[in-house]
């Protein structure tokens, strides 16, 4: 696979039917937060692409396989004393897992986080149960911060969670 077959890209209202058939998947949904819906459906990714136009800067975009939307990632920039940190979040539509798309959308909105909004730190946090996102963000240079017990509650469990980040080397 080549890494020009991936790229990030605003998103737009002809991505609501395709945004709505990926997102609509519990298998995807498990590894969120509780407050995207589940199920999804085109008013759930319309509402969503409204959000990312009104986004100065931008922080949301869609990832495109092949010039096929196939998932979403977004830097969520902190505020106060937070404010030159960002929380990355993602994910990839079922039919493209195990392709490398994840793993080539971090390295471009972590260059983005660090080179256009000049943050200096972006961190995750990962359910004890998601290995893929761990080795996606690891592959990036991504450094495990920490597990945090017993942090968060999804589908009625209580799960650890894996903090990550990495620090803009420009600014350090």
């Amino acid at each position: 696979m080549k890494d020009q077959e991936i790229k990030i890209r605003t998103l737009t209202s002809l991505d609501i039917p395709q945004l709505a058939r990926l997102a609509n998947n519990e298998n995807i949904w498990n590894n969120l937060r509780d407050y995207i819906p589940y199920p999804y459906d085109e008013n759930d990714a319309a509402s969503f692409i409204d959000i990312t136009k009104a986004q100065h800067p931008k922080q949301s975009f869609g990832i495109e396989f092949k010039n096929n939307l196939c998932g979403v990632i977004s830097l969520i920039i902190q505020q106060d004393v937070y404010r030159k940190s960002a929380e990355i979040g993602y994910w990839i539509g079922e039919p493209y897992w195990g392709k490398g798309i994840a793993t080539k959308a971090v390295e471009l909105i972590t260059a983005y986080g660090f080179d256009k909004l000049n943050l200096i730190r972006i961190y995750a946090g990962v359910f004890e149960h998601n290995i893929a996102s761990m080795k996606t963000l690891e592959k990036n240079g991504y450094k495990k911060e920490g597990i945090s017990q017993k942090a968060l509650i999804k589908n009625d469990r209580i799960l650890d969670e894996h903090r990550y980040y990495i620090l803009n080397k420009n600014l350090t």
